[in-house]
């Protein structure tokens, strides 16, 4: 079998999910900031799964239009960001289920070979790090490219991050700028080696 290899050179579009539908989350702010903190060869965009239905196997033979515009969005990017909380020591119901979809029907896998980075914010002092694990073990079966160095796991304050993405404290402004940076690394390498359908 031929596979055809697909040069791929920035800017890289890369699909943002945030792990909440709550539009005051921590980790939307925390989507903003590292997007504003980027290098520019990253382009990002948002993929959304609010409108996606509980998957059940029932409508693999009738995939609905909101999960195939879910995995169209998910194939349509060079790498993923995900973005996301912590919900009892895992993670969200409704992330899980996005997951899902994007898996399915069996052999339809659209998270195959994408470069990822995870990464998430938290009130707590853990800062998502066991909800992360989760997503990541998730990730792993999936066959998706985890970015694994370095972890970010962030101690959300009030105030460190503006609602319009703004990082208040240098420090965690700096670690967020050198996260992107290796993440733009990494996906380059990623789609060097690997083809992309």
């Amino acid at each position: 079998m031929q596979i055809d290899i697909v040069e791929h050179e920035p800017p890289y579009r890369v699909g943002v999910i945030v792990g909440s539908l709550s539009r005051e989350s921590v980790n939307r702010r925390l989507a903003l900031a590292v997007q504003r903190l980027a290098p520019p060869e990253l382009e990002f965009f948002e993929i959304s799964y609010a409108d996606l239905p509980l998957y059940t196997r029932d409508l693999d033979a009738d995939y609905p239009q909101a999960a195939l515009d879910f995995k169209e969005a998910v194939r349509s990017s060079d790498a993923l960001l995900f973005v996301t909380p912590e919900y009892n020591r895992s993670i969200p119901g409704a992330l899980k289920n996005a997951i899902d979809w994007g898996s399915r029907p069996w052999g339809q896998n659209a998270w195959s070979d994408k470069p990822v980075a995870v990464i998430g914010a938290s009130p707590g002092q853990i800062g998502t790090a066991v909800g992360q694990q989760s997503l990541r073990s998730t990730l792993s079966f999936l066959n998706a490219r985890q970015m694994t160095t370095p972890e970010a796991y962030i101690h959300f304050t009030p105030g460190l991050i503006e609602a319009d993405g703004e990082v208040t404290v240098a420090s965690t402004e700096e670690f967020l700028r050198t996260f992107m940076v290796k993440f733009l690394e990494y996906t380059a390498r990623v789609l060097t080696v690997i083809p992309q359908a």
